[in-house]
């Protein structure tokens, strides 16, 4: 029986169709296995970086920080007597020693006045009291406060404060071992970043990686002005504030005035939390000395607003005063105060990452 052509081309049609259909089939199985595969593996990796979130936080942190304060290592090396540079390969040490002994000396300056009006006044509260609920009683709106139950709670609160103490001191340790391997990472990162950085890169291809360490190397460079213009703003409220908290006579004026400054590096909830302190401070002399620093404020954050921040912190990170709010509130939601610290330089990150990668630019016309 002779088969026709027409039969055997039928016959390879059908063969091939079956193969491409076999094929088909068995790249979409290993897709939907590769797809499955990831998704598991990415759910794996989420769920162990919420159980780690506190350790890559502090890792954040930490490379952060080594990032912010490497202008300030640089200009520590450089530093040469008669063509000597003492400090090459010790600035980051350098820079510790001198933050931690500005903080050691300013806590034993400003602590002990503190410590010892507290004392005197728990002494004194149980006889000064009644006198003041007395007062308490002609002040508008106050008269409906019930100073017999308000005694009572105070006198508790006093009673119970070497207690209340003593329970914190474990959150306290706990807090001063996170700060102590904060800084001990913050130098592992400043001494051996580039390995890091390097090691980091070389997960991305050759042509990827070049173009994101371009796009890096220019957030550092603006991260880095961004601490020198915290710094300025920093500097700038802690003099003025001392200077009004001096000529108004407000305890611990001094002290007030430098951690005003200090605080400062955390934009707006710092500022905020020095004019309670400020304000506290005040009304246990007077409340003229209370509208004096409440006015201060008042006239500083117009200020500050309205002429030193655009004019600082435009030129040194160049963004806008509402992207600097909207990540102070997410930093400060997702971390505390922590997370509101890093927030400016994580928007600086953020935003030229966004610039390389997805915002379009406009060709620019030839002249």
């Amino acid at each position: 029986m002779i088969s026709h052509p027409c039969d055997k081309s039928t016959s390879q049609t059908q063969s091939t169709e079956h193969f491409q259909e076999t094929m088909n089939y068995t790249s979409t199985s290993r897709s939907l296995r590769s797809d499955i595969t990831f998704a598991l593996g990415l759910a794996l990796a989420c769920y162990l970086a919420w159980l780690l979130r506190g350790v890559l936080l502090l890792l954040y942190v930490s490379a952060l920080f080594a990032v912010v304060l490497r202008p300030m290592v640089l200009f520590i090396s450089h530093l040469h007597i008669r063509g000597w540079r003492p400090f090459k390969n010790s600035a980051i040490f350098v820079l510790l020693l001198l933050v931690v002994g500005g903080l050691i000396a300013f806590a034993s300056l400003a602590l002990p006045p503190v410590i010892r009006d507290v004392q005197q006044f728990g002494k004194e509260a149980p006889f000064r009291l009644p006198g003041f609920l007395y007062k308490l009683k002609h002040v508008p709106f106050a008269s409906a406060v019930n100073t017999d139950e308000l005694s009572d709670r105070i006198q508790n609160f006093i009673g119970q404060g070497a207690t209340y103490v003593l329970i914190s001191l474990k959150n306290w340790a706990s807090a001063l071992f996170t700060i102590i391997m904060g800084l001990i990472l913050t130098v592992y990162f400043t001494l051996e970043g580039d390995v890091a950085y390097r090691w980091v890169l070389s997960f991305f291809r050759l042509e990827s990686r070049e173009r994101l360490d371009r796009t890096l190397m220019r957030a550092q460079g603006r991260m880095g002005r961004w601490l020198l213009g915290q710094g300025s703003l920093m500097l700038i409220l802690g003099v003025a504030s001392t200077v009004v908290y001096l000529s108004l006579h407000v305890r611990y004026g001094f002290a007030l005035g430098v951690l005003t400054g200090l605080l400062n590096i955390v934009p707006v909830l710092g500022a905020a939390v020095c004019i309670v302190l400020a304000l506290l401070a005040a009304a246990v002399d007077s409340w003229g000395r209370v509208i004096g620093v409440g006015v201060f404020y008042l006239i500083y954050l117009q200020v500050e607003n309205s002429y030193l921040t655009p004019r600082i912190m435009k030129s040194s990170v160049d963004l806008p005063g509402l992207a600097i709010l909207v990540a102070l509130l997410a930093g400060s939601a997702m971390a505390g105060v922590l997370g509101a610290l890093v927030s400016v330089p994580t928007a600086v990150l953020v935003a030229v990452l966004l610039e390389e990668y997805l915002v379009v630019k406009e060709p620019q016309l030839r002249a």
